[in-house]
Order: C-alpha cells, then sequence, then structure tokens
C-alpha cells in the first residue's frame, strides 16, 4: 500500500535535498520526540539558526516528516512500498535509502506511541468455532446440511464480549476467497501506479 502525499506535503519535504543526512536524520529524531511529548520551539529555534532558514520551514519540514512516518507506521508499509511512495519527492538515492533506514529504525516506536494515543476499540482476541452437520429432519431423512458457528471474543477497555456468527462452508469460502483477492490487488503493480497519480 502506498502513501499518498499531497502537493503541500511535498513542498514541505522538499528542504530535504539542500540538507546533509545528518540532519535528515536530526529532523527524524524531532519528530519522533514531537510525537512523544509535542512541540518543543527551542528545538525548532536552534535548527532555525543551523540550517540559516526561517522557523515556518523547519515546522513544516519536521511536522511533514512526522506525518510520513506516522502514516506509514500505521499502516507497516514494507520497504518496496516506502520507496515508491518516496519516490514522489525527488530525493536523491541516498536521501531515500536514509530515510528508509529511519523508517525502519523507528517504526515500532511510533507504532507503540500510536497505540497508546488512540481510542480504545474493540479488538481481536480469540476465536472458537465448530462444525455442525445436520444429517436428517422430519422431512428430510438423507440430507447433508453443514454450517460453522463461531464464537469470536473481543476486548474493550478491560471488558470482555462475545459475538456468535454462523455461516454455511460455501460463503465463508467465498468471504475468505474475496478478502484474498482484495488483498493481492492492493500489491499489484497497476494499483500501485494508479494509488501514486491520485491527487489528494
Amino acid at each position: 500500500m502506498l502513501i499518498v502525499l499531497g502537493e503541500e506535503h511535498k513542498e514541505h519535504l522538499s528542504f530535504l535535498n539542500d540538507v546533509d543526512a545528518d540532519v535528515v536524520r536530526e529532523f527524524c529524531k524531532i519528530a519522533v520526540e514531537f510525537l512523544r511529548k509535542g512541540v518543543n520551539p527551542k528545538l525548532y529555534h536552534s535548527a532555525t539558526q543551523k540550517l540559516g532558514v526561517s522557523a515556518e520551514t523547519v515546522k513544516h519540514g519536521i511536522e511533514g516528516l512526522m506525518y510520513l512516518m506516522t502514516e506509514c507506521a500505521k499502516l507497516m508499509i514494507s520497504e518496496l512500498d516506502f520507496k515508491d511512495s518516496v519516490m514522489v519527492l525527488g530525493f536523491s538515492e541516498d536521501l531515500n535509502d536514509e530515510m528508509l533506514r529511519l523508517y525502519l529504525e523507528h517504526r515500532k516506536e511510533i507504532r507503540a506511541i500510536l497505540s497508546e494515543m488512540s481510542m480504545d476499540l474493540p479488538h481481536y482476541h480469540n476465536l472458537e468455532w465448530r462444525l455442525d452437520v445436520q444429517l436428517a429432519s422430519r422431512s428430510l431423512r438423507r440430507q447433508t446440511d453443514p454450517s460453522i458457528v463461531m464464537r469470536l471474543h473481543t476486548k474493550d477497555r478491560g471488558k470482555s464480549d462475545v459475538q456468535v456468527l454462523q455461516a454455511d462452508p460455501a460463503n465463508l469460502l467465498h468471504m475468505a476467497n474475496v478478502l484474498e483477492e482484495a488483498l493481492g490487488e492492493m500489491k499489484t503493480a497497476h494499483c500501485r501506479r494508479i494509488l501514486r497519480n491520485i491527487k489528494t
């Protein structure tokens, strides 16, 4: 899955082409720090003095990096998808490699920070299932009517909940196939090309 960047976002990150890899590394650290503790004007001020650019440029650059890293970490995109996503920024190969390295290095930490900040929605805890087969009834002595009964356990803010679901094997197989096809379609070159060209 690709991250689609808007024109404004691309513009905010464009000045990274003119700075050293050490500066990009520092900006990534500041972006992660921004997620942890919020805005630190002192860091912006010192970066402004070192680089000789406006405070607004530094602020937009850090916020742009933070957005890029958080969106990529949220979706746990692969190395290839990350490279494809930042390709539109026109960075040099070295800068792309450095940003990829920084993304992989901070991905788990960013996800941990985001999970602490997010609302606690119901999430999967356990799944029990059984296969029921009706072999006969009063009206039909010989029949085979299979069904799969599932008990889905979820947790929400420490409270457990249970949903009971039932489906016949044909429908369950169809749903699984449709979901597999959708996931496979997102990985095709055609879909990547479309996502890369969509304007936000």
